[in-house]
């Protein structure tokens, strides 16, 4: 299954809305450096969806707000 992910990096708080069935909008404090920020979008998604952040993997937009991971069975 994807999962489209709108991403909202440095934002004041971390959250994630769910915008449609296998769209989310995710907040994270951390700035889009070194990974970072992709990471904590991959870990609040993951507890959002209460699986382990190993299913979870960045298909598409390692550098771009519009992301797409992909949730492994």
């Amino acid at each position: 299954m994807f999962l489209i992910v709108h991403a909202k990096p440095k934002a004041k708080r971390e959250r994630v809305v769910k915008l449609d069935d296998a769209v989310f909008e995710v907040a994270v404090r951390e700035a889009p450096r070194d990974g970072k920020a992709n990471k904590r979008i991959q870990e609040l998604l993951a507890a959002y969806l209460q699986v382990p952040v190993g299913r979870l993997r960045l298909i598409k937009g390692a550098t771009t707000r519009r992301k797409i991971f992909e949730l492994q069975d």
